[in-house]
């Protein structure tokens, strides 16, 4: 895990907290460390769901976010295909006006 580190702040129901600090209590961890392992696996699950890789590359074709934030979603490798086809799709968008 990289050593860069952004501070974030957020509110949280009191349940949730707390149950995030019985886990560490538990696991002789701090809250952050449980937090940021369930952020971690939810972004990596996500990454692999169908319906929201097709919204993250929607947003993309959009412009609503950026190639880099589109390869930290779904990975390089899927963030590269989706690239080739943006640009295919805006290649033949171009050819269907020219031909208007």
């Amino acid at each position: 895990m990289s050593s860069d580190k952004k501070r974030v702040q957020f509110r949280a129901p009191h349940r949730l907290i707390d149950r995030t600090d019985a886990l560490a209590d538990v696991l002789g961890e701090d809250r952050t460390d449980i937090l940021v392992t369930a952020l971690r696996e939810y972004l990596q699950e996500a990454a692999h769901d169908d319906a929201l890789t097709q919204e993250i590359a929607a947003a993309y074709y959009d412009n609503e976010i950026s190639f880099e934030q589109l390869k930290a979603l779904v990975g390089a490798e899927e963030a590269a295909n989706l690239r080739v086809l943006k640009q295919q799709l805006d290649e033949d968008f171009i050819d269907e006006v020219a031909d208007a």
